[in-house]
């Protein structure tokens, strides 16, 4: 090529260029601007690690309304279910941490579970931000009317337990969720036999206990107690130190099964993607404390549910109880035997 012709192409491509330049420019202003400020991008997303209708799927609804309005973004309920919760919980464990993944755990999924699976893809700890406690939840010792109407109370169950070759059984929502391990203490304390029947989930073991395949349920209390209200079930017994208020004809288990000292309760929480930003985390948080301060979730949440208000209402307090809790499962998980591989 001559020394004329070169020049000649070294400037149509610096004329090219230099359109090309702006329109390129141009092009990647939109993928170069930063994102709409949290939360006003795009939704959030509050995922549940068990089945529409139990008592988590039940209280993360009810909460996703108030925090919707006080966020001002919608709040998409999304049950990712099985692994006792821990499907759910591998999926914000991988999250981004940008404030529109949430988790609503369970001291199952964070404390529990941490000693019952061999292994498990996340850290329990490590893996998550802690948000907000969302209240202790009971369960309530709870039997069939039509199939069982000879359980009129808690002694005539172990009566029953004590005489039946091979004793009873008894329903979970799972191999070593709470409503297990509390069957397990509840046998072990009271020196019975029954056998353990795993469902996925509190529908599976509510239609199995109702059509008498099991003889008693420690249901967890959001779902349970309309039961009891419909005569569905009658609730032997509930397992905190102290009466419900949403259940004050119901015994403790202490009382009506003469166990001095049993409690079996555990707690609901909001848990986020590890290093979510703390600016997020204190938002969340104080509209979580808002929401259940508010006199109308409260009476929902104490005299249809019976779940007590949070003993702590900063993250850091949620982070020590969980801490606490890890250990204190470890320990019923080791003398109940159960595992999962």
């Amino acid at each position: 090529m001559s020394c004329l012709g070169g020049a000649m192409l070294r400037r149509m491509i610096r004329r090219r260029t230099s359109i090309l330049l702006p329109m390129a420019a141009a092009l990647a202003a939109p993928a170069l601007a930063q994102e709409a400020p949290w939360p006003q991008a795009r939704p959030i997303t509050l995922i549940g690690g068990f089945p529409n209708g139990s008592g988590v799927d039940i209280y993360q609804r009810r909460l996703a309304e108030p925090l919707s309005r006080a966020l001002g973004q919608t709040i998409v309920v999304d049950n990712r279910t099985g692994a006792g919760g821990n499907i759910g919980s591998d999926f914000v464990a991988k999250a981004r941490p940008d404030g529109y993944t949430f988790y609503f755990g369970t001291a199952g999924t964070h404390a529990i579970n941490a000693s019952l699976y061999r292994s498990l893809p996340f850290d329990v700890v490590r893996d998550f931000t802690p948000i907000a406690h969302l209240g202790d939840v009971p369960n309530i010792l709870t039997v069939s009317v039509e199939r069982r109407p000879q359980f009129t109370d808690c002694a005539t169950l172990l009566a029953a337990a004590r005489q039946a070759r091979g004793g009873l059984n008894f329903a979970s929502t799972g191999n070593g969720a709470s409503t297990h391990l509390a069957g397990a203490q509840f046998v072990n304390a009271a020196g019975i036999e029954a056998t353990h029947i795993p469902y996925r989930g509190q529908p599976g073991a509510q239609t199995a206990l109702l059509a008498g395949d099991v003889d008693f349920f420690f249901n967890q209390t959001g779902p349970a107690i309309p039961a009891i209200r419909q005569g569905q079930v009658r609730g032997l017994a509930v397992s905190t130190a102290q009466r419900l208020p949403a259940l004050p004809d119901v015994p403790t288990v202490a009382e009506a099964c003469s166990l001095p000292g049993f409690v079996s309760t555990t707690w609901y929480g909001l848990f986020g993607p590890a290093n979510l930003p703390r600016p997020i985390v204190e938002r969340v948080s104080q509209e979580v404390n808002r929401a259940l301060a508010d006199p109308a979730f409260r009476r929902w949440l104490v005299e249809e549910q019976a779940i007590s208000p949070p003993p702590v209402d900063t993250p850091e307090g949620f982070a020590a109880i969980q801490r606490q809790d890890i250990a204190r499962w470890a320990e019923v998980v080791r003398r109940s035997g159960a595992t999962v591989d």
